[in-house]
């Protein structure tokens, strides 16, 4: 887990990010075992990712600028985690941004908007397509369904009712990007 986490600091400077190790790795994808973590996060229904990513990160943003009930900032942390539960004619979207290790033991503070939530996610092992680039609603969309059908090739079980979209930058950051989706292995 060290050298994944050196990895990570490499590349996204000093941010906090969920704990977790490679279990294996191939062409297309890789499998991972997140720890169980706390995070902050919103729920959006609308039938555009970019739409409801930007309303879950303003809320999500100012929650952690001091919108909360200690009225303290908390900082910035990797990815901004975006559950994609697809439906008839909308998509439940949640955003999150995962709690800093510092606060993964006690917990952060509660929100003051009722819109915004404290919670946890369990243990999961997650598949993990990578890509570069501004991402837009039809490359997250692209993206997953790619990891899905190498999955599927592989004879693997996952989760196909959801998958999750991780932004590791900020929208300020011209190149050398990083992006990920995640289907989460069916135990």
């Amino acid at each position: 887990m060290a050298v994944v986490k050196e990895i990570f600091k490499t590349m996204f400077g000093t941010l906090d990010s969920p704990n977790h190790s490679v279990v294996s790795s191939s062409a297309d994808y890789e499998e991972r075992k997140y720890e169980g973590a706390r995070w902050t996060s919103t729920t959006i229904p609308d039938i555009e990712h970019r739409t409801a990513v930007s309303t879950g990160f303003r809320r999500l943003f100012k929650y952690i600028s001091g919108h909360n009930e200690k009225q303290v900032r908390i900082p910035m942390t990797v990815p901004v985690l975006t559950k994609v539960e697809p439906g008839d004619g909308q998509t439940d979207f949640m955003v999150s941004f995962f709690a800093p290790h510092a606060d993964q033991a006690e917990g952060t503070a509660q929100p003051s908007d009722p819109e915004v939530f404290n919670n946890s996610l369990p243990e999961m092992t997650a598949y993990v397509k990578t890509f570069s680039g501004y991402a837009k609603d039809e490359d997250w969309t692209k993206q997953a369904e790619l990891l899905a059908k190498s999955l599927d090739n592989d004879g693997k079980k996952y989760h196909k009712d959801f998958y999750y979209t991780a932004g590791y930058n900020s929208p300020f950051k011209p190149i050398n990007r990083h992006n990920e989706v995640w289907y989460i292995k069916a135990e």
